[in-house]
């Protein structure tokens, strides 16, 4: 499993997601070394250049790093993605 490497805090982008989704995101982020106390969710980063951006989507975290900034911009580069999964019922699992 890869780890998330990081320092600081790393931004989560929650727009609107529902709530079995965004707990999933955190705990799979657990999973690849990211510390609770460490994530931000928000809708709108503070990243700096070097930051960890991760955007939650229904099947898959994309892990960003910022690289570079312009009027409260970022732009990022993807590090990895990781996959989301569901059981036959349309849960989240986890299969680490």
């Amino acid at each position: 499993m890869q780890k998330i490497e990081y320092e600081g805090t790393v931004w989560v982008l929650n727009y609107n997601n529902p709530e079995p989704l965004l707990n999933h995101a955190i705990h799979m982020l657990e999973r690849h070394g990211v510390k609770r106390e460490d994530m931000t969710i928000t809708e709108t980063p503070i990243a700096k250049v070097g930051s960890i951006v991760v955007e939650i989507w229904p099947y898959e975290l994309v892990i960003g790093k910022v690289r570079t900034t312009r009027n409260d911009s970022f732009i990022s580069g993807t590090e990895f993605t990781i996959e989301l999964k569901l059981d036959e019922n349309g849960n989240y699992v986890d299969y680490l």
